[in-house]
């Protein structure tokens, strides 16, 4: 198997997402920022609490890509690092987080 980029853009994701293919939303930041704004089918898994969940994400990623969010793209970037050095190699981290996702996606979701 290829190994997947580290990297993935909003468009990329939502082309995939469309193309029906398994993907799996990880949004890593804070519950206060995702009651600000979240997206659709996005499961929330603050950064802080993704080692006890480790073993959760990795068989979920035996299913589909995770693609990891945070707000710019910093955090989630840590955290698909960390993943992959844990045997997690079906993980990337969607640039710009959800803020690129607002302006280059859907710009129902709200920026803050």
């Amino acid at each position: 198997m290829q190994e997947l980029p580290v990297e993935v853009t909003p468009a990329e994701v939502r082309a995939r997402r469309d193309a029906g293919d398994a993907v799996r939303l990880i949004d890593v930041r804070e519950p206060f920022e995702h009651a600000l704004t979240h997206i659709e089918g996005a499961e929330l898994i603050p950064m802080g609490s993704v080692p006890t969940r480790l073993q959760q994400l990795h068989a979920a990623s035996r299913e589909a890509t995770l693609i990891v969010f945070c707000h710019h793209g910093v955090r989630s970037l840590d955290v698909t690092y960390w993943l992959r050095e844990q045997g997690v190699a079906a993980c990337q981290s969607m640039t710009g987080g959800i803020d690129r996702w607002s302006t280059e996606v859907d710009s129902s979701v709200p920026r803050y």
